[in-house]
């Protein structure tokens, strides 16, 4: 099992995110090409928008890259629609790679990777606060940061073990995004987010600036058509690969 620097970051529980008093700033969620145009979208199905202040400061640290590396968005502002199929199809996979768990078990599994939506605290991405970002090459392809494992094996962010070169992109990744203010989700080395439940927590903070977000329907309608069909090429994360 691959091990990990559990001193480094903070941990976010659901009890305590839900515990964070939510004071909505009412700051609108804003198309990222247009705010962050040095930010490249890394999926077709990724709907480009953020909070205002989010954008901006996606924006700062794809700028303070260095030369040949570029910042690229996996996922940003999810309506909770989405969310519920992340989560279903994650729970539906963990059914089967571990049918003798029972609910409980099932649900930490679940809850490891995607937030669910039946809490008090919104899930990060569905209030626009939260961005998940990979390093792009010149000619946006993905940059090693994960080496010699996976993506998820290496998921927490201090993990031991990476490759000399995995390490030192990655470093460059985070030095970024917390350089431009964002926190990060010590348990994901792509999750970065700002205004949240979970930055409150990981920052100390008793409250947050960002509820759950809302855009009208027709800026995303195709991009949930193709989101929908994309999760059906998905493949379990949770048994081997062949």
């Amino acid at each position: 099992m691959t091990r990990w620097d559990r001193t480094k970051g903070r941990p976010e529980p659901i009890g305590a995110l839900n515990r964070v008093k939510e004071v909505e700033s009412g700051e609108p969620l804003v198309d990222l090409r247009e705010v962050a145009p040095s930010v490249r979208q890394l999926r077709p199905q990724v709907i480009p928008y953020v909070r205002q202040r989010v954008a901006e400061m996606c924006e700062i640290a794809a700028q303070s890259l260095p030369s040949g590396y570029h910042l690229g968005l996996v996922e940003g502002w999810r309506p909770i629609e989405r969310q519920q199929r992340i989560y279903d199809f994650f729970w539906n996979a963990a059914v089967e790679a571990y049918p003798d768990r029972d609910f409980a078990a099932l649900r930490r599994t679940v809850c490891r990777w995607v937030a669910p939506t039946d809490q008090k605290a919104p899930p990060g991405h569905c209030t626009g606060a939260a961005v998940d970002v990979f390093l792009l090459d010149d000619n946006d392809q993905t940059i090693d940061v994960t080496s010699p494992f996976d993506r998820f094996e290496s998921a927490p962010t201090y993990t031991f073990g990476l490759s000399e070169v995995a390490q030192f992109n990655r470093t460059i990744l985070v030095e970024a995004m917390l350089g431009a203010g964002f926190s990060n989700c010590r348990d994901e080395w792509w999750h970065y987010s700002f205004g949240d439940a979970g930055w409150a927590v990981r920052m100390g903070y008793s409250e947050c600036p960002y509820g759950l977000a809302k855009i009208p329907f027709y800026l995303y309608e195709h991009l949930e058509k193709e989101h929908e069909e994309d999760m059906k090429e998905r493949v379990s994360p949770f048994l081997p690969r062949t």
